[in-house]
């Protein structure tokens, strides 16, 4: 009797969203949920650019869902991508089979949004997932490679210059990544490159870099970048990308072998739901409880929602992990208070604010009423970003992992695994 009473949940994504919503919900046993994703782990998009510039292993970042659900007998894993959704069946049709649902919660995140521009789209590397993290390593070395056996010093500086494109809290961690590589590697690795003339800009087309963050933080990370022989160019947006040259809205061309794009993310179309539920940025729109508006059943949460009914933020949350987790836990609540006719709760957003890190021993904290910067600021960041690691086998690692490669400024994970994914 009680496994009938039992209503199916069908959670898509197991990002931030998604595993905090199960977290909570899974311990209601009047609800079965499955986790429906294409891929078979969770993993910690923060930390993506340490992966990609060869910093930290990919495992110290990501947890496998099954070894995640091991304990928990009312959660199911479904390999599979979503195709399709039947509301009037309740059902959802994947690549590898149909399920039903009681209750559907959509939190797929979001995907690289290159503004129509397919050249853009074609020849840049985006920074969204952990195949585009290991795509974007492989081609920084192989293209390191190939720059160390070319005599001619034009062709050689298009290898050797990366143009990032975006100013945001992914663009400037990465760049302060490069630059740090290429003072203490480079030169050490790469012997030939005795004359190394290649350099890191980044690209934003907004005033400022860290947009949404305070003013204090936004000229640390300027400084910060600018010492470290980033050229930092704002108000400037990438209008092309095409025959390794880098087309700037200023009229201004960089030859570049690598275009690293973090300008910006979009929502992701999900066949069968109707076009008047679709918003701004193509974000779902939710009511005040996270529920699509004109359905009855159906949820979305983090990066993929668009709420408007929070009062301090009218036009929509930002696209944070903070958001995203908060939501998946309200929503866990609400299902739960639904299921025993209790009132719900609107979601409000707790802003514990914001923080990036520039380079080594140097990060930037925004908090609701204070700023930190420096040494203190960046030992912060490395302790918020341990804490939501998956598995505590993971969080040793990483640590141990950060202190190794801080100390030395030499880590050893270097390591071209699938250079056929992407031609230099």
């Amino acid at each position: 009797m009680e496994a009938q009473a039992q209503k199916n949940i069908i959670v898509v994504g197991g990002g931030f969203a998604g595993i905090n919503f199960i977290k909570k919900i899974s311990k209601y046993k009047q609800f079965k949920i499955t986790l429906v994703d294409k891929n078979n782990y969770h993993f910690f998009p923060p930390l993506l650019y340490q992966v990609a510039t060869a910093f930290i292993e990919l495992s110290n970042i990501s947890y496998p869902f099954r070894r995640m659900f091991q304990e928990q007998k009312n959660l199911r894993f479904h390999l599979g991508c979503l195709v399709k959704i039947n509301p009037d069946s309740n059902t959802i049709e994947t690549d590898t089979g149909v399920l039903e649902y009681d209750y559907l919660v959509l939190a797929l995140g979001a995907e690289t949004n290159f503004f129509g521009n397919e050249n853009v789209k074609r020849n840049a590397l985006p920074m969204k997932n952990i195949n585009d993290a290991l795509n974007l390593r492989n081609h920084l070395l192989l293209n390191m490679e190939k720059a160390v056996k070319i005599n001619d010093p034009g062709e050689r500086k298009m290898h050797l210059n990366m143009v990032i494109a975006g100013g945001g809290p992914t663009g400037v961690e990465i760049a302060g990544m490069l630059a740090e590589m290429g003072q203490n590697i480079v030169r050490k690795e790469y012997p030939e490159l005795k004359d190394f003339s290649g350099r890191i800009y980044l690209v934003d087309a907004g005033p400022a870099l860290l947009g949404p963050m305070s003013e204090k933080s936004q000229k640390e990370a300027t400084r910060v970048l600018t010492n470290l022989g980033v050229q930092v160019k704002l108000n400037t947006a990438v209008n092309d990308y095409k025959d390794k040259k880098v087309y700037l809205a200023n009229g201004e061309i960089i030859s570049s072998n690598v275009l690293i794009w973090a300008a910006g993310i979009t929502g992701i179309t999900i066949p069968g739901l109707n076009d008047n539920v679709i918003g701004s940025g193509k974000r779902i729109k939710v009511d005040a409880f996270n529920k699509v508006i004109h359905t009855e059943n159906i949820y979305a949460i983090g990066d993929i929602c668009l709420q408007t009914a929070d009062p301090g933020f009218l036009e929509g949350h930002p696209q944070l992990a903070q958001v995203a987790i908060q939501q998946g836990k309200n929503l866990a609540s609400n299902l739960h208070h639904l299921a025993r006719k209790e009132n719900m709760k609107p979601f409000v957003y707790n802003d514990k604010g914001t923080m990036a890190i520039i380079s080594k021993f140097k990060a930037v904290v925004d908090l609701p009423k204070l700023f930190f910067k420096g040494f203190f600021a960046w030992i912060m960041w490395l302790f918020i970003h341990i804490i939501p690691i998956a598995g505590y086998r993971n969080k040793l690692k990483l640590a141990a992992n950060w202190f190794w490669s801080f100390i030395t400024n030499d880590p050893t994970l270097r390591l071209i695994v699938r250079p056929e994914e992407k031609e230099v």
